[in-house]
């Protein structure tokens, strides 16, 4: 379970745990496969067969009940983005009321002539010690207590355990019934792609995708990324990542950062590992990220390319034709010279250029822009491109040579966040921000 916070420490919990978590998730998949293999179909109880009849024909009890569960219908699983309920992990509720000779002290809250239900709700993790264990039980206990009104206090008592082999593996099937194997090639799909594209390395294409991906989260949409460029892999760093996916039964869940949910090769490899994979390899990986990993149905999807227009942009241009190339260059002509045939892909491949970003555009000093690396070059991209395409590709915005997108960055934090997650108030906030806000009106 994963943390739906905007602040820093989401991936914290997960960082504590280490190796015990990681163990407790393959042996959970290793249980599940072989309740499969079993052919075993547990059948999940309905809403109305989670509560317990009150046993003394206690009618408000009932009532309690109900009222319970459909408040934890609206407690959400922020990794699969479904609620606890529907997702099968609250396996009782039942209201009791509290007896003068139960020999239970009386909650200091509760008024002289208030009668005090204790309420008992089972919940099952997916994962036995779950790290995120903690974020769930606040939910879930909230949403119990919201239940209290005007002469009925609601105690709440939760139980916590983790879900059976078999029941493990009859949600897994459920939830992979529910959708096709690549989500993202649904023609029906509303998710918005982005591929972050550009013709060489060094123009600071994953942290215009990094800060893109976390502008559009800070605009409330549901927001996944994929760190494609699998040799030169930054996005967990920029996102302060050092947690691995958690596993569901042969279902990865992507890791949440700054409400962004991630995927990378990073995240498995480690920093220091050099990743030696061919073409096929590299095209495997892309499609297990998009097919095995439960991302549920995101509003934009940025994915961070390696530069070039090698093996990966092929393979995005076959399992994700509808996705949108955001070109990334630097102002001199010999950046943006290469950058050009990053867009010109689209002519051999499906695509189509959504537009251009120039990065690095100039360095105030003094109230002065010093155009450090020359200007023009975004310009002279989507003019060039435009002309070979036939379509109006437009310069989306120029982004300034700052320190703190490298020092944010380096902590872990996108900069255009601030310490709440929220949009920072800084004008290359704003800059993302409004590249955020003209992709989001393309047609």
């Amino acid at each position: 379970m994963g943390d739906s916070g905007k602040n820093a420490d989401r991936n914290s919990a997960a960082d504590d745990a280490g190796p015990a978590f990681r163990r407790a998730s393959f042996t959970a998949l290793g249980q599940a496969a072989s309740a499969a293999c079993a052919g075993v179909s547990p059948r999940f109880p309905t809403p109305a067969e989670i509560c317990m009849p009150s046993a003394c024909g206690d009618a408000q009890a009932d009532a309690l009940e109900r009222a319970v569960v459909e408040r934890l219908g609206h407690v959400t699983d922020p990794e699969l983005g479904r609620s606890v309920v529907d997702l099968h992990m609250i396996t009782r509720v039942e209201a009791v009321r509290r007896s003068a000779g139960s020999g239970m002290e009386r909650p200091v809250q509760a008024g002289p002539d208030d009668a005090v239900y204790d309420v008992r709700v089972d919940l099952e993790l997916t994962v036995s010690g779950c790290p995120l264990t903690r974020h769930l039980l606040d939910a879930v206990t909230a949403a119990a207590q919201s239940c209290s009104r005007p002469g009925i206090l609601v105690v709440p008592q939760i139980t916590v355990s983790a879900m059976s082999a078999a029941k493990l593996s009859g949600l897994v099937a459920e939830l992979r019934a529910s959708r096709r194997r690549n989500p993202f090639a649904d023609p029906d799909r509303r998710t918005k792609i982005f591929a972050i594209a550009s013709g060489k390395g060094g123009v600071g294409k994953s942290s215009v995708a990094a800060n893109l991906a976390a502008a559009f989260a800070a605009r409330g949409l549901k927001t996944a990324a994929i760190d494609a460029d699998v040799y030169g892999f930054s996005l967990p760093g920029l996102f302060g990542v050092r947690s691995q996916p958690t596993n569901v039964g042969g279902m990865l869940m992507p890791v949440r950062a700054w409400g962004v949910d991630l995927m990378s090769i990073g995240m498995f490899a480690g920093t220091d590992r050099a990743i030696l994979w061919r073409g096929p390899r590299l095209q495997r990986s892309l499609q297990q990220f998009l097919s095995d990993v439960w991302w549920d149905e995101p509003d934009v999807l940025v994915l961070d390319l390696p530069p070039g227009t090698g093996d990966m942009a092929i393979s995005v241009a076959q399992f994700l034709p509808a996705a949108q190339i955001v070109v990334v260059t630097t102002p001199q002509p010999s950046a943006s010279g290469i950058a050009v045939r990053a867009g010109l892909m689209v002519l051999q491949l499906p695509g189509h250029v959504a537009g251009v970003v120039e990065n690095m555009s100039w360095y105030e000093h003094r109230g002065e822009k010093l155009r450090v690396f020359g200007e023009g070059g975004g310009r002279q991209v989507a003019d060039r491109l435009t002309r070979e395409l036939g379509y109006a590709v437009p310069l989306l915005g120029q982004i300034p040579l700052e320190t703190r997108v490298r020092t944010d960055g380096e902590q872990g934090r996108p900069t255009v966040l601030a310490a709440d997650g929220s949009l920072a108030d800084t004008g290359v906030a704003r800059r993302f921000d409004a590249i955020a806000g003209r992709l989001l009106r393309l047609d």
